[in-house]
């Protein structure tokens, strides 16, 4: 995969946290990297994303940085797009009202991260940054993975709504008539990406023709 080297203004923070689905991340990443209008990844993982990402993609980033997030995403080894931020690292530049971007994806997102940014006691990165992202009237896109929903967890994700955030669930559409597991993955990244008007080459907007090539649209 190659860097889009087209001209691009576009700067998103995007967090990993410990909730199955790492492969959510993964390709949403590589679709904003080749999406020709990003121009910086601010990137942030939780301890627990690692281990996640071990037991489902076989990747090891326990020790991750700039560089072997590259190479995960197939990106050159020189790569500037992606800026791996450290999770105690509260200096980051994601953490600042006063740095502008266009706002900030958590794909998967935990219930544990979820509740911490809804009670407003942040105690890392990924809290911080999505509290600033909150309170800068910023689009704070999160991907939730858990099933089936505890009141606890719809009552926080409600309180997030209405602060402003956008709750995307990991749940594919069917009517793209997928497949494989990864035109089920890409279809959910590309809603992702719909959420800031990125674009993609491939059509996740419902036009009813998909009725009408059915016959069941047919006024005979």
């Amino acid at each position: 995969m190659l860097e889009s080297s087209n001209k691009n203004c576009m700067e998103l923070t995007l967090a990993i946290t410990g909730a199955s689905g790492t492969i959510y991340a993964h390709r949403t990443l590589q679709l904003l990297a080749e999406s020709g209008v990003v121009s910086q990844i601010n990137l942030i993982m939780s301890g627990t994303a690692a281990i996640v990402a071990q037991v489902e993609m076989g990747a090891n980033l326990k020790s991750a940085n700039t560089e072997i997030i590259n190479e995960w995403l197939g990106l050159p080894k020189d790569s500037k797009i992606i800026r791996f931020w450290r999770l105690d690292n509260f200096a980051a530049k994601p953490s600042s009202g006063s740095y502008k971007q266009a706002g900030m994806i958590i794909v998967p997102c935990s219930m544990g991260t979820i509740g911490s940014i809804a009670s407003g006691a942040g105690t890392n990165l990924i809290h911080r940054a999505a509290d600033v992202t909150l309170k800068e009237g910023r689009k704070l896109v999160i991907v939730p993975r858990e099933t089936p929903y505890n009141a606890i967890h719809l009552e926080n994700m409600l309180k997030l709504t209405h602060a402003g955030a956008r709750i995307l669930p990991a749940s594919p559409g069917f009517y793209h008539r997928p497949k494989t597991i990864d035109e089920l993955v890409n279809h959910l990244c590309y809603r992702i990406l719909d959420q800031f008007d990125i674009p993609h080459d491939k059509k996740t907007q419902w036009t009813g023709e998909e009725v009408e090539e059915s016959g069941f649209g047919s006024k005979e």
